[in-house]
């Protein structure tokens, strides 16, 4: 009897409990990457110039937007991208389609990702998306510019037989350097990582999973940023779990890094490699150098301090010396070469300003130094227009009138093109502003014959110069903002039309039973199709739409 009780399994008995499991930890494994790209993508919507924050990543991805805020910010580059509170599927359908189209320009390869799949939310879609990006813009990124393999320490030998395992990496336009060689990224930060803790402190890690559960590797890796933040001999006596805290409370806290993992994700039998990938992946974008930092980190940040008080500085003096100029008792002419040359000077430092307002860490947040530049910066540049406006009006006439038609005029041009909640208000805001613009462009000619014809005696050489390069340029641009609120226009009738037709098509997909319901769905069809002349609408805008397009990438436009 007791045997029979202990009678050994078949072969084939509880495979349901193995698929059980198995799906169980797919479905957390998907649930710790959701929360990982989650927080990552976040920690790079805040830079956007409309930072944006996603809390569902399969849902808030469905409209396109965050996607092409996502890829701006990661490539520099703008984006054409539709906006409004309610997208239509079709809107929608097309801001994905924009964020592909993009990677695939970057010869980046989608296997079996299409924009209808985002637009609905699909998990293993979205997330395979989420990790192309991440491996292309940030992993394949900053190992691709370190140093060639052999000069690091340690094998990685045990990446070679997963390296089959993954999805094939992208493919980048820029040759790839020695370190970093197409489809061994993942080697490549191992490697750098190996170079942080093992060759310097003894610790094995050989891979992107069970290496990093007891937290050790994360403390090691900010031990060789910041040595003073960490003592490897009290985590010896710590759980895996407090060991996790306290490494991503100190990455978080001191070395600026977004805390990207919880402890219960890593602290398991087999943690989720590309999450572990994208986390450590910050340390190597924020602290890329791999020589010997140690005492290092405290010398760089007093002389970025002290680059940041000269600048400072610098600025202060400038607004000083505007005031003293603008109330001083010089003539006309010699008030504008002051004029010149502070401008002159506010030029030559625009890059060294712009770069120092680069956001340090991933939180996008500035530093106060950061914020007292930016502060400084923006009150030198109001205060250089505000007295070239006043310079300007105490030209005799009609140059004084010129010059107040001339701000206007830029600050037109430097507007926001104005966009509606639908496609056709937007239509009707378009429509609006290119009548306007047509007004202005009869008085700019007026004004050009008028600048052509003024005499040296009646204004400083220099500023009538000036005036003609900035009427010039107004000139320049006009053009181009009209060509811009053409294609806008008919870009809106174009998507208007196929919005009506997504309705209909939904209206004529219902299944009737009655002959007469059937009737008056033809005779609706016929109505639409033959009595609204809906073909030969939608040709016409098509049409335009296809000629001013091509017209706008002929004069080389940005941010369509």
């Amino acid at each position: 009897m007791a045997e029979s009780k202990q009678r050994p399994k078949f072969v084939g008995q509880g495979r349901g409990n193995i698929m059980d499991v198995m799906q169980r930890l797919q479905v957390e494994q998907e649930a710790v990457q959701k929360r990982t790209f989650t927080k990552w993508m976040n920690s790079h919507l805040a830079k956007h110039a409309r930072p944006l924050k996603i809390e569902d990543l399969f849902k808030d991805l469905r409209d396109g937007i965050p996607l092409i805020a996502l890829l701006e910010v990661l490539s520099g580059q703008k984006l054409s991208c539709e906006h409004g509170r309610r997208l239509s599927r079709i809107h929608a359908l097309a801001n994905i389609g924009t964020a592909l189209k993009f990677l695939e320009s970057q010869r980046i390869k989608l296997v079996n990702i299409n924009a209808s799949d985002i637009a609905d939310g699909k998990p293993s879609i979205v997330l395979g998306l989420t990790w192309i990006i991440i491996l292309y813009f940030q992993i394949e990124e900053l190992t691709n510019n370190l140093p060639a393999i052999s000069s690091f320490s340690g094998s990685s030998s045990s990446l070679d037989s997963q390296a089959g395992s993954e999805a094939s990496p992208p493919i980048k336009k820029r040759p790839l350097g020695a370190f970093a060689s197409r489809g061994n990224a993942k080697k490549a930060l191992l490697k750098w990582v190996q170079y942080k803790c093992t060759s310097r402190l003894g610790l094995r890690v050989q891979d992107f999973g069970p290496s990093w559960r007891n937290g050790v590797a994360f403390h090691s890796v900010i031990h060789s940023i910041r040595p003073e933040l960490v003592n490897l001999e009290q985590l010896k006596v710590k759980s895996n779990r407090e060991n996790l805290d306290s490494a991503f409370s100190i990455a978080e806290t001191y070395l600026g890094i977004p805390r990207l993992l919880e402890p219960e994700d890593v602290d398991v039998d087999k943690p989720d490699e590309k999450s572990v990938m994208t986390y450590v992946a910050q340390f190597l974008k924020h602290y890329p150098d791999v020589h010997d930092a140690e005492g290092k980190p405290l010398a760089e940040e007093r002389q970025d301090r002290a680059k940041y008080l000269e600048c400072l500085s610098w600025l202060d003096q400038m607004n000083k010396d505007i005031m003293t100029a603008q109330s001083s008792p010089q003539s006309h002419q010699e008030k504008y070469q002051g004029f010149r040359s502070k401008r002159i000077a506010q030029e030559s430092q625009r890059n060294n300003v712009l770069l120092m307002l680069q956001p340090i860490d991933a939180s996008g947040k500035m530093t106060p130094e950061q914020a007292a530049i930016k502060q400084g910066w923006e009150q030198l540049s109001a205060r250089l227009l505000e007295w070239q406006a006043h310079l300007d009006k105490a030209l005799p006439a009609p140059l004084g009138a010129l010059s107040i038609w001339l701000v206007q005029a830029e600050n037109t041009l430097t507007g926001e093109v104005p966009i509606g909640r639908s496609d056709e208000e937007t239509i009707k805001l378009v429509q609006a502003e290119l009548e306007t613009h047509m007004e202005f462009c009869y008085e700019m000619d007026e004004h050009q014959r008028m600048l052509a014809g003024a005499s040296v005696s009646s204004a400083p050489s220099e500023q009538l110069e000036d005036m003609r390069e900035r009427l010039m340029k107004v000139s320049t641009s006009s053009k181009q903002h009209i060509t811009k609120l053409e294609y806008l226009k008919y870009k809106h009738q174009v998507l208007a039309l196929l919005a009506v037709v997504e309705i209909k098509l939904r209206d004529w997909s219902i299944k009737y039973g009655r002959k007469d319901s059937v009737l008056a769905l033809l005779q609706d069809y016929m109505n639409f199709i033959d009595g609204s002349k809906f073909l030969e609408q939608y040709d016409t805008a098509f049409d335009n739409l296809k000629k001013r397009t091509q017209e706008y990438l002929k004069m080389d436009i940005t941010g369509i």
